[in-house]
C-alpha cells in the first residue's frame, strides 16, 4: 500500500497516510503528553519539544481540541508562529465533550459541532486549514455518514485536506469510508494492545486502503518509562497485580534491547513501525531528550527472528487489564 523511504534531512521515516493520505514521517509526534495528561509540562518546556522534532526532521503533530480543554492546540499555534506552515502535518481529533476536571464526559459528532469545533481548533492553532481531521470517537447518538459528511463539506470548502477515524470498529469504517475517502485511522495499537489484528480492523483498513496511526505505542510508559502519575492511575493495567504483571513481561524485552544496542521504547517503537508500511507510531515526548530517543527508534532493526522471538516473549493479548477504565471502554466502537 505504502513505501518507506528515509527523510534526507533526518533518521525518521517517509510513510504515506493510505492511499489517500499525506507524507508524513515516523514516528509522528504526539501532543496528550505535553497537555499534562502524565505529570506537568509548562509551556516554554513544551514548545522546546515541539521545535525539537520539527528541528529534526519531524512533520507529523498529533493533537485534538480537548487535550489540555485546547491548551495543546495553543501550544503547537505557538510554535507554528516560528515555522513554515507546509513543513507540518496538523492531525487533528475533535468531538470530546470535557467537563471542568478534563475528563471526556460524552462526544459530539453533530454536523453543527464538527464545524464548530473546527473553527475554534482553525483560531487556537492560528491557521486556515488542518491537514487531518477526525472524529475522537463515534458519537452513538449520530450516524458515522453525518459526521464524516460534515467534514467532507469542510474539506470540500479548503478547512481540511484529509479525513481520518480514531477507535472504530470494522463496520463504522467501511460506512464511514463509502461517505470519503479516509486517510487513516488512529488507534491503540502495541505490543501490549494489539486487538486491531484479530478484531477485523486492520484487514478492513489495509482492504480499503487507509492507513494507521497507532497510539499508545510505548503502553503509556509501561515501556520502557516511568509507570506513574497523571491519568494512569486509573487504568486498570497500572493497577495492583496487574502493574506488577505488565512490568514484568515487558522486562523480558530487554535482553533483546541490549543486543541491539538500544532501549525498551525503542524497541517497542520499531516493533510497531515493523508491523507494516501502513503503520506509523504515535509518540509522546516531554523533553529534547526523549524526542531524540524516539527518533533514535529508526535505528533499530527488527528481522523476522526477532519478531518471532518478540512473539514468544510477549504473546498477543497477555497483557493483564483493559486499556482503559471500564465507562470509557464502553465509549470504544472498536472494542464492540
Amino acid at each position: 500500500m505504502t513505501n518507506s523511504t528515509t527523510n534526507s534531512t533526518t533518521d525518521l521515516m517517509l510513510r504515506r497516510l493510505g492511499t489517500t493520505g499525506p507524507t508524513v514521517t515516523s514516528p509522528g509526534l504526539g501532543g496528550l503528553t505535553l497537555a499534562g495528561a502524565y505529570g506537568p509540562v509548562d509551556d516554554d518546556a513544551g514548545a522546546d519539544v515541539v521545535h525539537a522534532y520539527l528541528d529534526a526532521g519531524g512533520t507529523l503533530l498529533d493533537t485534538a481540541d480537548f487535550y489540555g480543554a485546547g491548551r495543546n492546540e495553543m501550544l503547537i499555534g505557538r510554535v507554528l508562529r516560528e515555522r513554515r506552515r507546509d513543513e507540518v502535518v496538523l492531525s487533528v481529533k475533535f468531538g470530546a465533550l470535557v467537563t471542568p476536571t478534563g475528563m471526556p464526559s460524552a462526544f459530539d459528532g453533530r454536523p453543527e459541532a464538527v464545524k464548530s469545533s473546527l473553527t475554534y481548533s482553525l483560531q487556537r492553532l492560528g491557521t486556515d486549514h488542518v491537514d487531518i481531521y477526525r472524529p475522537a470517537r463515534l458519537d452513538p447518538q449520530v450516524p458515522i455518514e453525518e459526521t464524516v459528511g460534515a467534514v467532507q463539506e469542510m474539506a470540500e470548502s479548503g478547512y481540511v485536506r484529509h479525513i481520518g477515524l480514531s477507535e472504530v470498529g470494522a463496520e463504522t469504517i467501511r460506512r464511514a469510508a463509502a461517505v470519503a475517502p479516509i486517510s487513516d485511522l488512529q488507534i491503540e495499537y502495541s505490543l501490549l494492545t494489539r486487538g486491531i489484528e484479530r478484531n477485523g480492523i486492520l484487514d478492513a483498513c489495509r482492504e480499503l486502503g487507509i492507513g494507521i496511526t497507532a497510539y499508545g505505542v510505548l503502553g503509556r510508559g509501561l515501556i520502557g518509562g516511568n509507570a506513574t502519575g497523571g491519568s494512569r492511575a486509573n487504568h486498570p493495567r497500572f493497577q495492583a497485580e496487574n502493574l506488577e504483571h505488565n512490568r514484568a513481561l515487558v522486562a523480558r524485552l530487554q535482553d533483546i534491547a541490549d543486543a541491539k544496542g538500544a532501549t525498551l521504547a525503542q524497541v517497542a517503537i520499531a516493533w510497531v513501525a515493523a508491523q507494516g508500511e501502513d503503520i506509523v507510531p504515535i509518540v509522546g515526548s516531554r523533553t529534547p531528550a526523549q524526542v531524540e530517543s524516539m527518533i533514535g527508534s529508526t535505528a533499530v532493526t527488527l528481522d523476522d527472528a526477532d519478531l518471532t522471538r518478540i512473539d514468544e516473549l510477549v504473546p498477543a493479548g497477555s497483557a493483564h487489564g483493559d486499556r482503559y477504565p471500564t465507562r470509557f471502554m464502553h465509549q470504544l466502537d472498536s472494542e464492540r
